[in-house]
């Protein structure tokens, strides 16, 4: 009689489990038992980095371990950098992050005829960025500048950089924060982690789901002039996982000269601040350095020719932010983005 009172006992538990699945919906996160979303956060490449992750461990070590690599070999403003001992003709030898962030900046520089392109630096720092030196250059210094661009003129062959002209130098500023961003998920990868999030300055990664179960939640700003950086408002919000997504834009990093504004993309064929249409540019991609430099590209080119290579690379989507003739924001997204947009 025990026996049987057991059997109903457990047929009735099991009954309940199913039931229990069907309100509430079987777990599919992945979460295993003492595991809880990390939050970890700090400075990397004079910004912030934020990451957020399931897991039973704290890993903000290895994160910024990962960070501190990148920044060792492609940050213009460390002085003992790969990329700065390359830059003062120091060195000509090269690493594996390097190797990996120039050969992808060829597939875009080609991608993109030549709209990205980091060897731009000269023009970069001669127009009061980067290294700022406080003067706006004339044409005259523009032209000599040039000379120096071009990403054709550097050549990577087992290891080593050659240059055509040695006073190149190499700015992976528009590219490198996507990188590391990269670099920083495939930590959380290594560990199985398949619920993330991982931020650098704007540069996002995800994976799986947020701490509501639900995909991640990321805001896309307005394109208000901002020097600060201190205005959050918002253009839209989309729902992303498994994807990483870049912005660029001129509304905050720029000055005012003589009237005139001076925005910080600079147009590696014209030599001057690009002017274009595009206000902001915001880029999904497979990887973040990808969305990243092809995010800086599209503000160089413009909504249409922006469009004419969105056609051609698949692996992309973007939403571009551009204004009207009174002043008015529009948006301009492709029809895959378009279904991640979060309605109100």
């Amino acid at each position: 009689m025990r026996i049987a009172n057991r059997k109903i006992i457990l047929a009735l538990l099991a009954v309940a489990s199913i039931a229990c699945l069907l309100l509430f919906g079987a777990r599919g996160d992945g979460q295993e038992a003492g595991e809880v979303y990390q939050h970890n956060e700090g400075t990397v490449f004079g910004t912030l980095y934020h990451a957020k992750y399931l897991y039973d461990k704290d890993l903000k070590a290895e994160i910024e371990a990962e960070l501190q690599k990148v920044d060792a070999s492609l940050s213009m403003f460390n002085p003992q950098s790969t990329v700065s001992q390359i830059n003062r003709g120091e060195s000509d030898e090269t690493d594996e992050m390097l190797d990996e962030v120039l050969s992808l900046s060829y597939t875009i520089n080609k991608a993109t005829e030549g709209a990205f392109d980091p060897t731009v630096a000269p023009l970069v720092n001669a127009w009061g960025f980067g290294f700022k030196n406080g003067q706006l250059p004339d044409s005259a210094q523009v032209d000599s500048l040039r000379a120096l661009v071009g990403l054709s003129g550097i050549h990577l062959q087992e290891g080593r950089l050659t240059k055509d002209n040695p006073r190149s130098i190499l700015d992976f500023s528009a590219i490198a924060k996507g990188y590391g961003v990269d670099r920083a998920a495939q930590v959380l990868r290594t560990y199985g982690i398949r619920n993330f999030m991982v931020e650098i300055g704007g540069e996002v990664v995800t994976e799986g789901v947020n701490e509501k179960g639900e995909s991640w939640r990321i805001g896309i700003n307005r394109p208000d002039d901002d020097s600060t950086s201190t205005s959050t408002e918002l253009q839209d919000v989309i729902a992303l996982s498994g994807k990483a997504i870049a912005t660029s834009g001129n509304y905050r990093n720029y000055y005012v000269s003589e009237g005139r504004k001076i925005a910080h993309t600079i147009d590696p064929l014209s030599g001057y601040p690009a002017q274009q249409d595009i206000l902001s540019s915001t880029v999904l991609a497979p990887s973040c350095a990808e969305a990243d430099g092809f995010a800086t590209a599209f503000m160089v080119l413009g909504l249409e020719k922006a469009k004419a290579i969105l056609k051609k690379q698949p692996q992309i989507e973007a939403y571009f932010i551009t204004s009207d003739e009174k002043g008015n924001y529009q948006v301009w997204c492709t029809e895959a983005f378009e279904t991640l947009r979060v309605k109100n």
